[in-house]
């Protein structure tokens, strides 16, 4: 288990409001009773790696840096390397960890292109981070002074990708990432300045309470910045997927950008902007070494790239920055 022990004093000092201690035993339970098959796998890997120390960091880059080849023995860069390529598939990156060049499925770069300008500075900022992966944007975010950012990710193999990332950064810890889901949250938990749901919403049955939830936990004049698919067509509130969308099972409804800032404006946020919208791109997200299974490229009909494979429309993004009146 990845430095829990500083959980709580670090959520103290960044202002955050009550049931620290309930959510680091929550975290314990979760790494005590894993239920995945390849936990102990992995985390002998994470186990194994080498002693090093990183002579050199840069976490505000497209790859984010940690750490130069010339900072390991011949053989302590041959065990990073395998370990790294044991917790495959990398979706989020790309990275840099000494020297090793890390290129996920996705190109999260471009998506932080679009998002960073309209953050601002994150001078002593507290970040909430929903469905963060392997802490891609958790790293961005410490890039640009977060004070403390808490990830939220169900996926173990995410968590071990994160726990090999941050094995290497320096104290003291200023991102920690949780094996839990948003809903597991204690209630009583609140005061981030920022929420950040990327890519989460549309795999939420209850979209709905997804942004409710959300807008408790930050703070009067705290803001979400939002990223999920919406549908273009005006005439169509939102798409419900039959079984699958663009080879997703897990997609349960895609709203139209009116509904979609219905849903905040229900759940309280005010202030709510388009920052962007994207046709997402077989250049952004595809199949790479550290990610060789299906991607957007497998999704799509090969007779009509506008369409899924399903005949529904092709993945659009929309970013939308809200506040919580203050």
């Amino acid at each position: 288990m990845a430095r829990l022990s500083s959980l709580v004093s670090s959520l103290e000092r960044a202002g955050l409001k009550g049931a620290h201690t309930q959510l680091l035993q929550l975290a314990q339970h979760r790494y005590a009773h894993p239920r995945h098959r390849h936990f102990d796998e992995w985390q002998h890997h994470v186990d194994s790696l080498p002693e090093v120390a990183p002579s050199f960091i840069d976490l505000d880059r497209a790859a984010p840096v940690i750490g130069r080849e010339a900072d390991c023995t011949g053989e302590q860069h041959a065990l990073l390397k395998q370990s790294l390529q044991a917790l495959c598939p990398w979706r989020k990156g790309p990275f840099s960890v000494f020297g090793i060049d890390i290129d996920a499925e996705w190109r999260s770069d471009w998506k932080w292109a679009r998002i960073a300008p309209h953050l601002g500075s994150l001078q002593n900022c507290s970040v909430l981070d929903v469905g963060c992966g392997n802490g891609y944007y958790a790293l961005r975010m410490q890039g640009l002074g977060a004070r403390l950012v808490l990830g939220l990710e169900p996926m173990w193999v995410h968590v071990f990708q994160w726990s090999v990332l941050h094995r290497y950064l320096p104290q003291p810890q200023r991102i920690f990432v949780l094996p839990l889901r948003l809903e597991e949250l204690p209630q009583a938990l609140s005061g981030f300045d920022l929420a950040f749901s990327m890519g989460v919403l549309y795999h939420s049955r209850q979209p709905r309470e997804h942004l409710s939830h959300v807008f408790k936990v930050l703070k009067a004049g705290g803001r979400i910045l939002l990223e999920t698919l919406i549908i273009e067509d005006r005439a169509a509130e939102a798409l419900v997927p039959v079984e699958r969308y663009a080879g997703m099972r897990n997609v349960w409804v895609i709203p139209s950008y009116t509904l979609l800032k219905a849903w905040l404006v229900e759940a309280g946020f005010d202030q709510v902007r388009l920052l962007d919208q994207s046709q997402t791109t077989t250049q952004e997200q595809r199949p790479t070494n550290w990610m060789t299974g299906h991607s957007l490229v497998h999704a799509l009909n090969p007779n009509d790239t506008g369409q899924t494979i399903e005949g529904y429309p092709a993945p659009l993004r929309a970013c939308i920055v809200a506040e919580k009146p203050a």
